[in-house]
Order: C-alpha cells, then structure tokens, then sequence
C-alpha cells in the first residue's frame, strides 16, 4: 500500500476514534458538530450509545487495517460508513430529511479510499 494513502488511512481512522472518544467525554460538543441537539432521556442514552460505538468502530477498524496492512478491517469500516450514507439518503428521499451533503461526501469519499486501500493490501 502505498505510503500517503496508508497515511491517510490511519489519519481518517485516528479522527474517527476520536469522535467516538468525544461522544463519550463531551456528548453535547460532538452532537453540536453534528448538527443535531443531545436529546434527553433514553434518547440521550441511545444517541450518546450509538454514535459512540458507530465512531470508534470505524476508526479502530481503519487503524487496524492502516497499521497491519489488513483489507477485512477496512472493509468493515467502508461498510459503516456506505451503510450511513446510504440512510442519509433514505432519510431524505423517505423522511423529510435535510440532504446532508457534506456528510454523505465525507462518508463516500473515505469508503471509497478504504476500499482502494482494501484492494492495495490484498495485493501486497
């Protein structure tokens, strides 16, 4: 795999922990950079939960497969993030959602670099 895209990886991997660590620590600043209110109650339980795991997943995943050279869990991670591209899309076109661009960009463009890596490290 070549170097800068390697990097990238585990640059991509690191924030991603990062965000999940965040929704940990600081629930209100991670949900706020995402546009969206922490919710109260169970909701608040749900959303710190699930965003948490969603996030740290991701990234651990994009360590993991940057750092040992290893396409299943790049693969894992690409998966996370088409799924939620994909359900942004749904939430608009089914849902009255806003069309989040910005994010489905975000998630497509690193799915896809983490395919390519995926590819690259099956090669050798």
């Amino acid at each position: 795999m070549h170097p800068l895209l390697r990097g990238a990886i585990l640059l991509f991997g690191f924030f991603f922990a990062l965000q999940g660590l965040g929704w940990l620590l600081s629930p209100e600043s991670a949900a706020n950079g995402l546009g969206m209110p922490l919710l109260d109650g169970v909701g608040r339980s749900t959303q710190i939960g699930d965003f948490a795991s969603f996030f740290f997943v991701a990234g651990i995943a994009m360590l993991l497969g940057g750092y040992g050279m290893r396409s299943e869990w790049l693969r894992i991670a690409a998966a996370l993030l088409g799924c939620a591209a994909v359900g942004r899309t749904i939430a608009w076109l089914a849902h009255d959602a806003a069309f989040a661009a910005f994010f489905v960009f975000v998630e497509v463009g690193v799915a896809a670099l983490l395919l390519i890596g995926a590819r690259r490290a099956d090669l050798g």
